[in-house]
């Protein structure tokens, strides 16, 4: 339960307390960036210390771990920037600003199981047992009613705000009129003229695409899209409606037909429609061997 929860409490503080401009400036924003890990966790930490412990022994169980979460994430995060200063990373190196993004969270997971073994005796035999669950084995451990919940909730910040930034990366930095547009879709009638002088419709009609580029990317409705896109996905498939997925994919290229006339549009529409139905996909199966069996 602990560790859930410090992962939750991780996943608040780096994708829901972060805005856009601490993400660009982290280092300058080190401090308001740890003061939400710190708050975050202080909070799991007090509620779980009251819970089991009765708020007994506060430095073992509330300020020696605290501090060591900290402590941990500002080395791996200052690491992190000097590594990416040092070589410097392009904008077009994604795929390695992407490496370094996983490599950064999978080491922070780690200090947190850390924590839990060390200051609150987690056991690594218990971490085998939900390692064999995600491979199917049938004498996998159980989550009971509360770890579901919990893992269900990582399951969603997972599918929506971290899968964002991942497929963030993946696109890369797309033109603004690519990247941060709607449009509205309209038919006119075409006007002919006779030889006699006379004019009359006639039922032609030709198309017009009308683009509206938005000056801030969060007002677009692309995100909220692929959020509920994931969630859907997450949702067949754990229930196992595999075919019903393929509606999402003809939803979104009806919607987005005109779009895909654009060679550069078409491409970047499928790679984030792939990457997202990836992300949804395995997110679902591990939902769904983690809560179903």
């Amino acid at each position: 339960m602990l560790l859930l929860l410090l992962i939750i409490a991780h996943l608040i503080a780096d994708f829901w307390l972060q805005t856009d401009e601490m993400v660009k400036n982290k280092l300058k924003r080190i401090k308001r960036h740890l003061l939400h890990h710190f708050f975050t966790t202080a909070l799991v930490l007090t509620i779980f210390w009251g819970y089991y412990y009765q708020f007994s022994n506060m430095v073992g169980y509330f300020i020696l771990p605290l501090c060591f979460i900290i402590v941990t994430h500002f080395i791996i995060d200052v690491t992190k920037i000097k590594l990416l200063d040092t070589i410097k990373v392009t904008n077009e190196d994604n795929l390695r600003k992407l490496g370094f993004f996983l490599l950064d969270q999978v080491l922070h997971i780690i200090m947190l199981i850390i924590t839990c073994m060390t200051f609150f005796h987690l056991k690594a035999s218990t971490l085998q047992k939900w390692l064999l669950q995600l491979l199917g084995e049938n004498d996998a451990i159980r989550l009971n009613t509360i770890n579901a919940l919990l893992f269900i909730l990582i399951i969603y910040i997972l599918a929506t705000s971290v899968s964002g930034h991942i497929i963030k990366l993946i696109l890369g930095s797309l033109p603004s009129q690519l990247a941060n547009f709607e449009g509205q879709f309209s038919l006119k009638n075409k006007l002919t003229e006779v030889e006699n002088g006379k004019t009359r419709v006639k039922h032609d009609f030709s198309g017009e695409y009308h683009y509206i580029t938005y000056a801030n990317p969060l007002l677009s409705r692309g995100k909220l899209i692929g959020y509920i896109e994931r969630l859907l996905v997450i949702l067949l498939t754990t229930v196992g409606a595999y075919p019903a997925i393929a509606f999402i994919v003809t939803a979104k290229s009806i919607a987005r037909f005109k779009q895909l006339d654009d060679r550069n549009w078409a491409e970047y529409f499928l790679l984030g429609t792939l990457s997202s139905m990836f992300l949804g996909t395995l997110l679902g199966f591990l939902l769904k061997l983690m809560i179903i069996g």
